[in-house]
């Protein structure tokens, strides 16, 4: 796992200054501690922070071709790279290195932007064709790897794996994007078609471009996606085969390391399954680490020792504490970009526990969206069920007017919470499920936001890019355009962000078995009885790994890595909430209305109302600012 920075000038060619790149590889010191490299040429820089995972001392960055002729600095893990390796040779290819970055180079070389169908990994890379004049930079599929991107007004394109690359270039403005900020206090986070800042772009997750000297900047170009359309038949213990066969090989193709490695055990279903599988192929005990929470309603930590048990895992665990609030100024300078997911926080504590005895540590990030595993996806297909029943010139007049006059009650449980329901099925299925999704309402926002703030928006909703996105899936089905959101929006927005991030942050490389592109391809041709029946979701996953994982495991209620945010506000972190009315840039710059700021925070304290969440976004939205250097 690494950081990458470069500048191209892909107008009319100009010398790059190699201390420039070095700066901003610098600011990346933390995903990479174990070696860096600068390398320009006429109108192109590239530069590499190496944490060396596979082939440690011989594959050092930026990396040449066996005939010069091509150049690569690379984030991530290809994970087939041996396979390819030796089709490579077949074909005349040879290698200096035992690692993966020289076979994308061949891979490049052999067949062009078609090699990425070929990579089964997390990679974000910058390749220059020297013969060619050429830059090809390319993300994952699914977006493991991130990578900004910037046009400067000097005519050249900058990238770097975090926003704090750009930042350190002189000539990046440091302008706010106002919907931006209208994204964010919809989803709690930038979601990667926009960034937080003006002129910065983040490659789409399964896209690339390929930029020639000479003939600037053509855009991005999506080289995959997932396709839901498709029904697979057959006997359910035959999907079942077939997924383990599946899931197997993406815990051990992400088991392939020169150094340490282990797993995060939260006691869940999905990172359970992770270990049990990393157990079964593996000789030696399994390294495994969780952390807990001294508020007993939240800690999952026993259901992560009965697992470590039953699997004779090398277990260690550590509790976080209200103190920790003391952190979330290390926790915003993470993230460059404002970040109010609050599972941040333990995500990050339990990236420092691993860190402490391996280098590489597996996750369960990513079945809840392949097999709908989430909450959300199961209410929705019941919606929908409604939906099918139901015309819409009965529905939206109907449910949206006793929505409207329905008491709010968030202390509530779900079911009982029949205002948002009713609102839900009020709107299609596509805007009932952003609004589902969505972190605050529409009306909350408007409420938030000045009339000269608004006014900027121009009719700017942060729900339409979602809503747009659900109505354009491949996708046969509500639930599926939902899955298919889920993978392409929340994913890498917010669920691969947090992980990256956090563990890049103490040099640890995360991986995603259940994100493996043949597990999710395979998962997007489920029937609906193979993902949901009933009130549970994932439920082929689920019955696959009864062969390894006790029920109380597997149908327990679903938990979320959460932090006891709201007790903070109420608490230490009062005095935080009741600043944000007067000292907050977001106040002062005109953007947010004071006595709403105040309001909020006053009912949250005198727990009138739970604001703890959106108090969380203000004061993220707060330290990410400061940590830009924007002011009023």
């Amino acid at each position: 796992m690494c950081g990458i920075a470069g500048i191209f000038h892909h107008g009319t060619p100009k010398p790059v200054d190699p201390q420039r790149v070095e700066r901003m590889c610098d600011a990346l010191v933390h995903r990479g501690p174990d070696g860096s490299g600068v390398w320009t040429d006429h109108g192109i820089g590239l530069g590499h922070r190496r944490l060396s995972i596979i082939d440690l001392e011989g594959s050092p960055q930026p990396m040449h071709s066996v005939d010069g002729r091509a150049v690569i600095v690379f984030n991530g893990e290809i994970y087939n790279f041996q396979e390819l390796r030796r089709e490579l040779a077949d074909l005349g290819a040879t290698f200096r290195t035992e690692g993966d970055t020289e076979v994308i180079l061949a891979a490049w070389q052999h067949w062009g932007p078609d090699c990425l169908q070929r990579l089964n990994g997390m990679f974000a890379f910058a390749l220059y064709d020297i013969d060619k004049r050429q830059l090809f930079l390319a993300r994952d599929r699914l977006g493991v790897k991130p990578l900004f991107m910037a046009h400067l007004s000097d005519g050249s394109l900058a990238f770097a794996s975090e926003l704090k690359g750009l930042l350190a270039h002189p000539l990046l403005r440091r302008e706010v994007d106002p919907q931006a900020i209208e994204d964010y206090m919809t989803w709690g986070y930038v979601p990667d078609h926009r960034s937080f800042l003006k002129g910065v772009a983040k490659l789409p997750a399964g896209h690339f471009c390929l930029i020639e000297q000479g003939k600037g900047f053509t855009g991005t170009r999506q080289w995959w996606d997932v396709d839901f359309r498709n029904r697979r038949k057959g006997r359910t213990e035959d999907m079942s085969v077939e997924l383990l066969h599946h899931l197997r090989n993406g815990v051990t193709s992400r088991m392939v390391s020169d150094v340490p490695l282990g797993a995060f055990l939260s006691g869940g279903v999905d990172s359970s399954s992770v270990v049990a599988l990393m157990a079964e192929s593996s000789g030696s005990p399994v390294q495994t680490c969780s952390i807990g929470f001294d508020v007993a309603a939240l800690d999952e930590t026993s259901y992560a020792e009965q697992v470590a048990k039953l699997f004779a895992t090398d277990h260690n665990a550590r509790q976080v504490n209200p103190d920790d609030f003391g952190a979330i100024d290390q926790l915003a300078a993470m993230f460059d970009e404002p970040f109010a997911d609050a599972s941040a926080l333990p995500t990050w504590r339990v990236s420092q526990l691993a860190r402490e005895r391996v280098t590489v540590a597996l996750s369960g990030d990513g079945a809840d969206e392949a097999f709908a595993g989430y909450r959300r996806q199961v209410f929705h297909a019941r919606e929908e069920q409604a939906r099918a029943v139901l015309p819409q010139a009965l529905r939206g007049p109907v449910f949206g007017a006793l929505g409207k006059v329905w008491p709010k009650a968030d202390w509530a449980p779900r079911p009982l919470r029949a205002k948002s329901t009713l609102l839900s099925l009020a709107a299609s299925g596509d805007e009932g499920y952003a609004a589902a999704l969505a972190v605050t309402t529409s009306l909350q926002r408007d409420a938030l936001y000045t009339d000269s703030f608004a006014r900027t928006l121009d009719g700017y909703r942060g729900e339409q890019p979602l809503v747009e996105l659900m109505r354009n899936a491949p996708a046969q089905s509500g639930l599926d355009r939902a899955q298919y959101a889920d993978l392409k929006f929340w994913l890498p927005g917010d669920i691969l962000t947090k992980v990256d991030r956090t563990s890049m942050a103490v040099s640890l490389e995360a991986r995603e078995p259940l994100l493996d592109h043949r597990l999710i391809e395979f998962a997007a041709t489920l029937p609906h009885r193979q993902r949901i029946r009933g009130r549970q979701g994932k439920w082929l996953l689920k019955h696959t790994m009864e062969r390894y994982l006790p029920d109380d495991i597997l149908y327990r209620p679903k938990q979320g890595f959460v932090t006891p945010i709201g007790q903070w506000f109420r608490g230490p972190l009062a005095n935080e909430a009741r600043g944000l009315a007067d000292g907050s840039v977001a106040v002062r710059a005109g953007w947010f209305d004071r006595k709403q700021v105040a309001r909020i925070a006053e009912k949250h304290i005198s727990g009138q109302s739970d604001f703890g969440r959106l108090l969380w976004q203000l004061v993220m939205l707060e330290k990410s600012l400061a940590g830009l250097k924007i002011s009023a």
